[in-house]
């Protein structure tokens, strides 16, 4: 019989069935919320990983790539723990792989890789199929007696396989290596530890079971990033945070002075706050010493090699280094916070925040809890052994009787058993025996295997009876993993430490990073800027050397750049809070840059990076080009415009929103119009012959909207307009020389 195309139980209905909409997405959320808490987004206290990392280590422990073994394929690591374990993406397994070998990301490093795992610049690692990894010593103690029961298995996402639910965990590494997660409603943020404080708190912790955070902070001081770094909180703050879960701690970069001779000198930043990019850094202290945000800085340098080195240059000798570093540290990331929200799974079941206190304790019942279970799994193997061994003592005792048994009786294992009083597994053994091990069947070896494996069991039947000995073997293997990560050593060593920010007078902070303030430019016909507080509404009334004269005015503010456009068609940048201030008549622009004596300022103008330029040639050639390319960052400019003597740069315009012809008006008062987009966008050229003339150049040109006419102002401060419909006159291809202006524009030859 065929399969039936119809659903079960049809009857020709539409079989829907109604659902209470409230109901269903409530359970919905539900079950996604609890799934994002419990398998992705917090740790579970007991071994401080999520179920990713767990995978990861674990896969890692079937492929056998213990510490000092062979390194593997990432591809391949990955794969396994893909394709077993984790339905996932094989890219967010991969990153959270590389995360676990970064000795910048973690305080130890739980993979050991081999080949580009990406730096503190930002860079990522090199794709999976070229780098290699294996476990690292600490990674193998958190898994240490895995495979002796030591905790709870559970099936995989296909039921293939098995998983554990969580780790030994030997070494502490909630707190060690931190953790950060945002799960629904609830998020995590652990920053690293020193681990030989966290176990010598966890001995304190057994020795007194009534110690509290205070006395556990005897042991732990604070975080211990792995980047360094100076913690400046006080106490207090600390201690607060880690009584209630919840806090944070200020951390900034290590830096010193360096002599540089003369009496210079540069700030030298060696160790940069946790979490913080390098490479972004730079760019930010960068961004904001051009922005003149930071004017007592000069300069910043990035002379790293394996260890940070940023070389900050003062604007001169006489600057404060501390009070330089104090404006960075309030701008930069030089300084930064660092969360704590101790939000873990209890018990790997329930979230809640934890104190210091808690999460130690917690860790200890479960290390407690681990010994109990290989030491129950140990006894079994020993008194299995026992028995096996107490039937060998028969046999060897018994031996001739036993190979008659053997080879006469059809069933020699009912006979054995009967005879000897021996169990199924004795009688097994005996007969699974290799005729070879007769010869070494001697009494004296069992007895004293037989002997040693009793006085073992006997002990250990005295650990599981005594909670004092449980917590004697707790703290003894606590202290094991201490010992092994003690400060003496390379990797234990403390690196963050602990200070007070020194006390600045906010005034002078103040004045360290620039204000935002409204000014007025002005730049005279000689080429002499000043800036004027505020902005000025009446230029009249400007006064100038004998001589000079008003060239041009404009608003701006002290956090803006000035671009300055020259007739040799270069692009210079001054900050505007560098101008001399309005009380004189400001200073030559010779002075600020280094523009040629044979060149002039066509034009000056407050920088905006989103708009585009028209630029124009004598000649009349030009070009669009766009202005937040047009920034230069040093005294020398930037060459954008292309310009051979006797032609030199004419017009610098902003090209107006929406724009689509150009009107363009020579020396010989004809006037061409065409569109805007036959004039093709550059960084750096000659640009096109935009109008033609027989001798003579350009006078003016002006980008609009066609649909809104022509404008230009007369004389007498009177604005016409020449509609579309009456410019088909002038309108003409890109290059020709266009017809005489129309009537009533202005006797200047400019649009106004």
């Amino acid at each position: 019989m065929g399969k039936s195309l119809l659903p079960p139980g049809s009857d020709g209905g539409d079989n829907i069935e109604p659902v209470d909409l409230k109901k269903a997405l409530e359970e919905r959320y539900l079950a996604y919320a609890l799934s994002t808490i419990m398998h992705r987004a917090l740790p579970d206290l007991r071994d401080g990983l999520k179920p990713v990392h767990r995978r990861i280590l674990h896969a890692m422990r079937l492929a056998r790539l213990e510490p000092g073994t062979r390194f593997s394929k990432c591809a391949a690591i990955v794969g396994d723990v893909m394709g077993k374990f984790h339905p996932h993406g094989d890219q967010s397994i991969y990153d959270a792989l590389v995360r676990l070998a970064q000795s910048f990301s973690m305080r130890y490093p739980l993979v050991d890789g081999q080949g580009n795992f990406g730096n503190i610049d930002g860079d990522g690692a090199a794709a999976m199929r070229y780098t290699e990894a294996r476990m690292t010593e600490a990674a193998a103690e958190i898994l240490e007696g895995i495979n002796e029961d030591a905790v709870d298995f559970r099936l995989t996402y296909n039921e293939e396989d098995e998983e554990p639910v969580v780790l030994p965990g030997a070494f502490p590494n909630l707190l060690a290596n931190g953790s950060s997660g945002i799960a629904v409603g609830m998020a995590t943020s652990i920053p690293p530890h020193n681990a030989a404080e966290l176990c010598a708190a966890a001995i304190d912790l057994i020795d007194n079971p009534a110690a509290s955070v205070a006395d556990l902070m005897r042991h732990v001081e604070g975080p211990d990033f792995p980047t360094g770094g100076i913690i400046v909180d006080d106490r207090a703050a600390i201690a607060e945070a880690y009584e209630t879960g919840r806090g944070s701690f200020r951390v900034r970069a290590r830096w010193e002075t360096e002599d540089q001779g003369r009496g210079t000198w540069t700030a030298i930043v060696t160790e940069i706050p946790y979490g913080v990019q390098k490479s972004r850094l730079i760019e930010k202290i960068a961004e904001l010493v051009i922005a003149r945000k930071l004017p007592l800085l000069e300069d910043v340098r990035d002379e790293s090699a394996e260890d940070i080195r940023l070389v900050l240059v003062p604007k001169s000798r006489a600057v404060d280094p501390a009070l330089m570093m104090e404006s960075l540290f309030r701008l930069t990331d030089l300084e930064s916070r660092f969360p704590l929200n101790m939000n873990v799974l209890s018990r790997g079941k329930v979230p809640g925040v934890l104190s210091l206190r808690q999460v130690l304790a917690e860790w200890l019942a479960h290390r407690r809890d681990v010994l109990l279970r290989r030491s129950r799994h140990r006894l079994g193997e020993i008194e299995r052994r026992l028995e096996i061994l107490s039937g060998y003592l028969i046999a060897y005792l018994n031996i001739d009787e036993v190979i008659r048994i053997i080879r006469e009786e059809d069933e020699p294992k009912k006979v054995m058993m009967a005879r000897f009083e021996l169990t199924d597994t004795q009688a097994e053994a005996i007969l699974n025996m290799r005729l070879r091990a007769l010869r070494k069947l001697e009494e004296f070896e069992i007895k004293k295997e037989f002997d040693g494996l009793s006085e073992e069991k006997a002990g250990i039947e005295a650990l599981l009876a005594s909670e004092t000995k449980q917590w004697a073997t707790v703290r003894w293997q606590v202290g094991e993993v201490a010992r092994k990560y003690a400060k003496d050593t390379e990797l234990g060593a403390r690196r963050t430490t602990f200070s007070v920010a020194p006390e600045h007078d906010l005034t002078d902070i103040h004045q360290a990073m620039v204000e935002k303030e409204p000014v007025t430019v002005v730049v005279s016909e000689k080429g002499w800027l000043r800036a004027m507080k505020g902005h000025l509404a009446d230029f009249a009334a400007l006064t100038f050397k004998e001589g000079d004269a008003l060239k041009l005015a404009f608003h701006a503010q002290t956090t803006d750049k000035v671009l300055v456009f020259t007739t040799g068609g270069k692009f210079f940048t001054i900050g505007v809070d560098r101008l001399p201030g309005g009380r004189g008549h400001g200073e030559p622009i010779r002075i600020m840059v280094d523009m040629d004596n044979d060149q002039a300022i066509v034009t000056a103008f407050a920088h905006d990076p989103a708009k585009k330029l028209l630029l124009v040639s004598h000649a009349g050639n030009g070009f669009v080009a766009p202005e937040a390319e047009m920034v230069a960052n040093t005294r020398k400019g930037r060459q954008v415009m292309n310009v051979k003597a006797p032609d030199e740069a004419a017009l610098c315009m902003r090209v107006e929103e929406g724009a689509d012809q150009v009107a363009i008006v020579g020396e010989n008062r004809k006037l061409l119009v065409f569109p805007l987009a036959d004039i093709p966008e550059m960084t750096r050229g000659k640009g096109v012959r935009l109008q033609k003339y027989k001798d003579g150049g350009v006078k003016d040109a002006k980008t609009f909207t066609l649909a809104s006419g022509l404008s230009w102002v007369d004389s007498a401060d009177r604005t016409f307009v020449k509609p579309a419909e009456e410019l088909t006159e002038w309108k003409g291809a890109r290059a020709s020389a266009g017809r005489m202006v129309p009537k009533g524009f202005p006797r200047t030859g400019k649009f106004g």
